[in-house]
């Protein structure tokens, strides 16, 4: 072999072996997917999890789910931070030297009743984990145990993130501003996934989702009898000709091959069959993967809501809600980690159990630290094919294949534990 060629095979050698790693690292995947799989270590988390079911908590509210996630933190010896944005909590295990490197689980829930008749629904009225989070809580738990069962082997340093105020709270933004992001080199997050099967992960380099934002307009007019519509401004007529123009900023401005969304879903006004209301309120949500689209759309939504409302007579007030639901950017993922993610999940999982995917318009604050840092964000399957259909996220029939659980914490634990000298920033 030629010197050249030695000294290539050399190189790549030096830049594939991990600098956050265990003794006999070859061997991490099947070692921690065993490890999470044990009966033990199984039970712990489902526990965690129901408890966590049985008490949803909304963005910020998240008191219990942080008290919880402290308690067994403090029973394994693991030490970190609290709070941060109210309820969010930082743990950290290994060496306290660099390299750093985050997982992160979101804690909060929605706003909705729980459909799902079964031994641990939800005891709180109008509020359910409709999304999965009480299951991301428990994976970073499990993935807890077998580093910290392992601490003495860490090179480097693995924080845990759980982050409060995901669903369109902006709690990750919250987070990195009160300092969770403090030296550290690369992070990565998971969504259960309710079509994909159980033990397959899918994700793919560069944009995965949206950036999204919302807007809520009140559209006044003058109020009065149904019988004598020509004595009044009818709001709920202007309104109508808001949604249907909002609809044409998708479909005549926007390039087809720019992914773009514009949906409007509250439509609030009136209160009798006989009665034309003073004002509506109507809200939504604007999405995009192009920041330059999403700054577009934003102007435009505004454009077209006070116009249209003028044309009828009426006065529009539009607010995109900044501050109680913050401007997501677009979840776009480090190519370097996608390579390095598909290496580990495939010794994870096996290779053929990881699938690439078309991007979603969906949104993830997930993407607030891939703004500051490397990230890497991934759906992990929980269908298993013997089973009913699992329901979408946000449905209130949403449910978890708690067989998902070990998965998600071996490949937390696995991708902490192996990251390579070629990410991008180091």
């Amino acid at each position: 072999m030629s010197l050249f060629n030695w000294v290539s095979l050399v190189l790549f050698l030096y830049l594939l072996s991990p600098i956050l790693s265990l003794n006999g690292s070859s061997d991490i995947p099947s070692r921690f997917l065993n490890y999470a799989k044990k009966r033990e270590l199984f039970d712990w988390m489902v526990g965690v999890r129901r408890k966590i079911h049985e008490n949803p908590e909304l963005g910020y509210e998240e008191f219990e789910t942080s008290k919880l996630i402290r308690a067994e933190l403090d029973k394994m010896g693991v030490k970190y931070k609290h709070p941060l944005s109210v309820t969010g909590v930082v743990g950290f295990i290994g060496s306290g030297k660099p390299p750093f490197v985050a997982l992160r689980a979101d804690m909060d829930a929605l706003a909705m009743q729980e459909m799902v008749e079964w031994e641990y629904k939800s005891k709180v009225s109008g509020k359910m984990h409709a999304c999965g989070h009480d299951s991301h809580v428990a994976m970073l738990l499990g993935a807890a145990k077998i580093l910290q069962d392992h601490r003495e082997e860490l090179k480097g340093t693995v924080v845990l993130i759980f982050q409060p105020a995901e669903e369109g709270g902006g709690g990750a933004k919250k987070m990195i501003d009160e300092g969770a992001l403090e030296n550290v080199n690369a992070i990565f997050g998971l969504h259960v996934a309710n079509k994909l099967p159980l033990g397959e992960v899918a994700s793919r380099a560069g944009p995965l989702l949206a950036g999204s934002g919302f807007f809520e307009a009140v559209i006044s007019g003058k109020g009065g009898h149904a019988a004598i519509p020509q004595h009044s401004i009818d709001p709920i007529l202007a309104a109508s000709n808001v949604i249907v123009s909002l609809q044409h900023l998708v479909s005549r401005e926007a390039d087809p091959l720019d992914s773009q969304v514009v949906t409007v879903a509250k439509f609030q006004g009136g209160g009798a069959f006989n009665v034309i209301p003073d004002s509506v309120t109507i809200g939504g949500t604007f999405r995009a993967f192009l920041k330059e689209s999403f700054m577009q759309l934003r102007q435009r939504i505004e454009e077209v809501v006070t116009g249209q409302a003028a044309v009828q007579r009426c006065k529009a007030v539009i607010s995109f809600l900044e501050n109680e639901k913050p401007f997501f950017p677009p979840t776009i993922n480090d190519k370097y980690l996608h390579d390095y993610f598909r290496i580990v999940a495939g010794d994870v999982l096996g290779i053929d159990k990881v699938k690439d995917m078309q991007p979603l318009m969906g949104s993830e604050d997930f993407a607030f630290y891939q703004e500051m840092i490397p990230g890497y964000f991934f759906f992990l399957g929980m269908q298993n094919a013997t089973h009913k259909q699992l329901q979408s996220p946000h449905s209130p029939y949403f449910e978890i294949n708690e067989d998902v659980l070990p998965y998600g914490a071996a490949l937390h634990a696995s991708l902490a534990t192996r990251v390579p000298r070629w990410c991008k920033s180091w």
